[in-house]
């Protein structure tokens, strides 16, 4: 179960990442060319926050179940990694796509709904690029 849900967990953050690069160039490009706010837009950003949240669910059961998160390691690099760093900083991106979320859906004018959605959602996508245990920064984990 613990392997089925390391590769859920793995395989769902391309998903997240293709709906968070979608989202965040969309809102970019609509805002600098003061494009009308769609239905579609408003799709696109909560379906990003939807996924991000199914993505959040994972990590915390993985968070309680794996063997790779362990305070009494916290000297050893991988187990600071995913103890702490890639956490903290996951929960961080999650709130900032749920506060640009929010806002979009709160603001009034289109330019203010692509901006917020822009700005949070390009903050999360940095931190997420940074927590992702990517396969060459030698923590043991592989690509899908």
């Amino acid at each position: 179960m613990l392997n089925g849900l390391v590769h859920a967990h793995s395989g769902l953050r391309w998903v997240v990442l293709l709906l968070l690069i979608s989202a965040t160039f969309k809102a970019l490009m609509k805002w600098r060319s003061n494009a009308p706010y769609t239905e579609g837009d408003r799709k696109l950003n909560l379906f990003t926050m939807i996924f991000m949240h199914v993505q959040l669910l994972l990590g915390l059961t993985l968070f309680f179940m794996s063997e790779r998160v362990d305070f009494s390691q916290m000297g050893k690099a991988a187990f600071r990694f995913f103890t702490v760093e890639h956490s903290v900083m996951m929960l961080l991106a999650i709130a900032l796509v749920t506060i640009g979320y929010s806002k979009s859906k709160k603001a009034k004018e289109d330019a203010q709904k692509f901006r917020s959605v822009f700005i949070y959602y390009l903050l999360a996508l940095i931190l997420i690029l940074v927590a992702i245990p990517w396969p060459f920064r030698g923590f043991g984990t592989q690509w899908f």
